[in-house]
């Protein structure tokens, strides 16, 4: 039976449990003959990354136990922590940061002092040696450059100077090395440079420039199976594939306004792989949407229908087939092995999920009117259970979700996350505000100078635009954001009046302590989005604006937070004490930039309902969550 029953009350089967029962991340796909690889992230083992095989027998196996974790810390958000094909596998472990064999030796030196020297985005060689991107923690500063680590322990620099280095790759003689470098100001997506150079006696020589430079980024370069390079460069305004001879050829190879390409916030991305007979798969973004295709080499392309909207990690092994992890709007995440000319998909390895079918939002993307005559984007997901409707004359409430970064995306997606909410009666949009990727560079750009303007208003937008359709309840708007979402949402409630309540996890408060305390790679990012003015820091800080916040706020934060520490977090805490402003801050001790443990992840989506529920004035159906206490009492 169908039950009537107020938005926010409604009865759910998806538990905080379920959001983390089972449910793993996946990264890093790597081939090695006929052996499939990946990293799966398993929140259920402390957030521990762990290396799983697939054997040619389709046997899968966990190839680190436990307490190994494969994680690096290069540029602090890691990724490319394993170095598979070509060698014998090696990995990044995260409590030293030393590169390791699977027999648990070290085949990197101990750093002075603990994590000192950190490794990722490897290649292995000819000779048997690795060649990667090393990071230095010295006392006079970080130190970004590529190294060749050999036997025995022995490192040698083969490429040094430039602020920051990614995609060290061999050529298939072993002859050559092409690579990516950038210096601050830019982060990736603003400027790189692809460089190539050949092994010599003493290192590399003839070392060149074939593409990119400061206002063009070039993304993830390989070698063909012929031996010359191909690249994702936005030099036209999107991310299109292009190939070179190594010398003064360039040739576009599709010509699309759409991004094969996305922002590299980690090592060892992967949007397209070779096929048989000159063939590429890319996946490429077209609002909000990835999809794949086959180019040609007469430049046409054709479209192959998969159920995803997201295609990450993608490999290939030269003649039809594809590995891939997946997820879309009916799909959750997974690793999938797709047989570009006949179609055929075969799961690997898939989340659970909590519920049927029946629960699954009907997602979908909009585009609405912002500031100065713009348009922003976004994913809007309706409540959905088939247990409970809600009385005729009401709507329901909305959480207004912010992406990190800022410079991200999101697309249609199902995960049990999503779930716990739009089960419960809550609708969710997930927005791509200007400055998200997947839009092409010129609406990247759109946030520069503009971080804490440009995304706040398209935020309000997103929000007012629901309302004005009369798909949500105008008296229940919620903002919820996590890092520079984080800021958003504070953001947007010091500097706008639309929303009754904000979740911030692990967000901005003082643009100012963010200059002072953040990361390398990170350090120098505000000179793109907002400036290097501290005035203008301090006026789009929500601490210094935060008596103009007079609705109740949540934040959540972990300990040992190295991106935005602790300290953010605390300050706007007192900030709202002192002005009598009802909130909650909930430490978790142990956690970094982003919550892996599963009682962490559980605990802050029940809290997170749980302050709901008192904002607005229910009480979750079931077992509820106990009430937050909140500081200043509730008004």
């Amino acid at each position: 039976m169908t039950t009537v029953a107020p938005f926010g009350t409604w009865a759910s089967p998806i538990s905080a449990a379920d959001t983390v029962g089972g449910v793993v991340g996946f990264a890093q796909i790597a081939l090695d003959g006929n052996e499939l690889y990946w990293v799966e992230s398993r929140p259920s083992e402390a957030g521990r990354q762990v290396l799983v095989r697939r054997d040619g027998a389709g046997v899968v196996e966990d190839q680190t136990p436990r307490p190994a974790n494969v994680r690096s810390r290069v540029h602090e958000y890691g990724g490319g922590s394993v170095v598979v094909g070509g060698g014998p596998v090696a990995y990044s472990e995260f409590s030293d940061q030393r590169l390791y064999g699977l027999d648990g030796i070290p085949l990197t030196p101990e750093p002075s002092h603990p994590a000192a020297l950190r490794y990722a985005d490897g290649r292995h060689l000819p000779d048997g040696g690795i060649v990667c991107v090393r990071e230095r923690h010295e006392d006079s500063g970080i130190i970004n450059e590529i190294v060749r680590v050999g036997r025995g322990e022995d490192v040698v620099v083969v490429a040094g100077g430039a602020d920051f280095y990614s995609n060290p790759r061999p050529s298939p003689e072993g002859d050559r090395l092409l690579w990516l470098e950038w210096d601050h100001p830019n982060m990736p997506w603003d400027g790189t440079t692809l460089k190539i150079g050949r092994w010599g006696d003493t290192g590399l020589e003839d070392v060149r420039t074939v593409a990119g430079g400061a206002d063009e980024s070039v993304f993830q370069p390989e070698w063909d199976p012929a031996g010359r390079i191909v690249f994702s460069s936005d030099r036209s305004g999107w991310w299109n594939l292009y190939r070179s001879d190594g010398e003064q050829d360039i040739t576009r190879l599709h010509e699309m306004e759409a991004d094969v390409g996305q922002p590299a916030w980690g090592f060892a991305l992967s949007t397209y792989g070779f096929l048989a007979h000159d063939r590429i798969l890319l996946a490429f973004w077209d609002d909000a949407i990835h999809h794949l295709a086959v180019v040609a080499t007469d430049g046409s392309l054709t479209p192959i229908p998969t159920p995803f909207t997201r295609h990450d990690y993608l490999v290939t092994d030269g003649g039809s087939r594809a590995w891939l992890a997946g997820s879309g709007p009916q799909h959750p995440a997974g690793i999938f092995e797709l047989d570009v000319d006949t179609g055929t998909l075969e799961t690997i390895r898939s989340n659970p999920m909590p519920a049927g079918a029946d629960y699954f939002p009907t997602a979908r993307t909009i585009s609405f009117p912002t500031s100065n005559g713009a348009t922003a984007h976004a994913v809007f997901y309706p409540p959905a259970n088939p247990a409970h409707v809600a009385p005729t004359d009401e709507r329901p409430p909305l959480i207004v979700k912010v992406h990190g970064g800022p410079t991200s995306h999101v697309h249609p997606q199902l995960s049990a996350g999503l779930l716990y909410w739009t089960s419960r009666g809550f609708a969710v949009v997930d927005v791509n505000y200007r400055g998200s990727s997947g839009y092409g560079r010129t609406y990247r750009n759109q946030l520069r100078d503009a971080w804490g303007i440009a995304d706040v208003q398209d935020c309000l937008a997103a929000a007012r635009h629901l309302v004005e359709a009369d798909e949500v309840d105008a008296d229940r708007l919620v903002i919820k954001g996590g890092s520079a979402g984080g800021y958003t949402t504070l953001a947007a409630l010091a500097f706008g009046d639309v929303f009754r309540a904000g979740a911030s996890y692990y967000g901005v408060a003082d643009i100012g302590l963010l200059a002072a305390h953040t990361h390398k790679f990170e350090s120098r990012y505000l000179d793109r989005l907002i400036g290097t003015d501290p005035e203008e820091w301090r006026r789009r800080s929500p601490l210094y604006s935060a008596d103009q916040i007079t609705v109740p706020v949540i934040l959540f934060q972990g300990s040992e937070d190295e991106v935005v520490p602790p300290e953010q977090a605390e300050l706007i805490a007192d900030r709202l004490a002192h002005n009598g402003v009802p909130h909650a801050l909930v430490v978790y001790e142990g956690e970094g930039h982003g919550f892996r443990r599963a009682e962490n992840i559980i605990h802050s989506l029940e809290s997170e309902l749980a302050f709901y529920g008192t904002v607005f004035g229910f009480t979750p159906a079931g077992d509820p969550p106990p009430p937050v206490p909140l500081v200043g009492g509730f008004q």
